[in-house]
């Protein structure tokens, strides 16, 4: 068997996920448990599954045998919270109006949904192409920056995700998506992520970040020469929160090398970092971003590609051509959802929770020798968990043991890269019940130290 990659999440097949089921999971639940294993393809981080799940509403999800656990994991759909009433209605009214829109036709709710969203992008991002799914729209991105560059080439992050699909995981950094599936796209340069804590480039014996990271990425620009696109997340979903200069420094090498910067927004726009857009919180404006996951108010499946309407260039090609790219039941969702965040005011609340949740992350660290590094941007938090604050050696087994502990108190999260508790709740989260969940956190910390 191939080496089991953490990276993007924890293993679905390992011991303890076993040990866990087997006390926790009754019969019912292991009889549908059973079946889903039967009729899907297995595959990591999936299939075969860890739980049963029968409903779902705000913070929280619920499963068959009715134990209600907090959801700080989500697949990061959940922005407005599970089963919003305000989308559902958005839903309901327009199934009664129009409930599909052939590729050949428009709808006014489309062009209401696109309409909104460049009205919030920033700069001249004012040009939109919607889809299905995010990994659909980063394919979009590619192709609109071959034909607007006339070059091929990108570079992006190890230990990125962009999506699965094969041009998808060309550009994307991880192991698990990546391995025994080539050839892959051509000219798909990867450089190591921002990430201070685990510097490759040894900032840490220096003082600390001295953006040699960001240097590099420069550097490859000009040895290249003919970089078609940047693309990354803005923060990396484990996260990894670069500092405001590495992007201006990657912003201002790609405007004149000819480059297109290109952001991957899907797990986090929509407020989740205290703004609308992640990228504003680093004063810069990509030529695309790419956004997806809550847009369809963790009801519909829905991304969308917003570019600068000077790469408005593919009139003669086909970007997307998706069935339902112009869905008015998703878009409506969509409108939705954004008019939630904005009268709910939850971007700013994210932002003032999020805060208040990084110092008490803080306040931990100082308490636990297991935590190596909190970081966070908003309520898009993350937990690193070390053998050895010297070493810091990823503490990957003890990881696994605090998830499932927190898994039998109420609290569910998702690992990334092994050993960083990946924090990532509704942002209609009240503070005494983030209390409650960091409450339950240490709780198991402490059982593992």
């Amino acid at each position: 068997m191939n080496k089991m990659h953490r990276s993007e999440g924890d293993i679905n097949i390992s011991p303890q996920r076993q040990q866990w089921q087997q006390k926790h999971i009754d019969a019912a639940s292991r009889a549908l448990l059973a079946d889903d294993a039967r009729y899907f393809l297995k595959q990591s981080l999936s299939t075969p599954c860890l739980n049963t799940m029968r409903a779902c509403d705000g913070i929280y999800i619920e499963d068959l045998q009715g134990r209600r656990y907090m959801d700080f994991h989500g697949n990061n759909v959940h922005q407005v919270g599970f089963a919003n009433p305000e989308v559902i209605a958005a839903i309901k009214k327009q199934l009664d109006e129009l409930c599909f829109c052939s590729r050949r036709y428009t709808n006014q709710t489309a062009v209401d949904l696109a309409r909104k969203l460049t009205a919030m992008a920033p700069g001249d991002l004012n040009k939109v192409l919607f889809c299905p799914g995010g990994t659909n729209a980063m394919g979009m991105a590619l192709k609109l920056a071959r034909i607007a560059t006339g070059r091929h080439k990108t570079v992006s992050m190890w230990d990125s995700f962009h999506g699965a699909s094969l041009d998808a995981i060309s550009i994307g950094g991880e192991a698990l998506f990546r391995q025994d599936m080539g050839p892959l796209l051509p000219g798909t340069e990867h450089v190591p992520p921002p990430d201070e804590y685990h510097c490759v480039f040894g900032c840490g014996s220096r003082g600390g970040c001295d953006l040699i990271c960001a240097r590099y990425v420069e550097y490859i620009l000009e040895k290249e020469g003919d970089i078609a696109a940047v693309i990354s997340e803005p923060v990396r979903s484990t996260p990894y929160i670069p500092r405001p200069e590495y992007w201006q420094i990657i912003r201002r090498a790609c405007d004149r090398h000819g480059t297109l910067l290109i952001f991957d927004e899907i797990p986090h726009c929509l407020g989740r970092t205290g703004k609308m857009f992640t990228f504003e919180n680093y004063g810069v404006i990509p030529d695309m971003v790419v956004i997806g996951k809550g847009l369809g108010g963790g009801i519909f499946p829905l991304a969308a590609l917003i570019a600068r309407a000077g790469l408005d260039v593919a009139g003669d090609r086909a970007l997307g051509h998706y069935t339902h790219e112009k869905n008015p039941v998703a878009c409506a969702a969509g409108l939705a959802t954004i008019a939630y965040i904005e009268k709910h005011r939850l971007a700013e609340h994210a932002r003032q929770l999020g805060r208040y949740s990084l110092e008490r992350l803080q306040a931990m660290q100082a308490r636990h020798p297991l935590i190596g590094d909190v970081r966070g941007l908003g309520l898009f938090l993350g937990i690193e968990l070390v053998k050895d604050r010297k070493t810091r050696e990823r503490a990957t087994e003890e990881a696994e043991s605090i998830m499932y502990s927190a898994l039998s108190r109420g609290l569910s999260f998702k690992l990334n890269m092994g050993n960083v508790i990946a924090l990532t709740p509704a942002l209609t989260i009240t503070q005494e019940e983030m209390d409650k969940a960091l409450d339950i956190i240490e709780e198991c910390i402490a059982a593992v130290e």
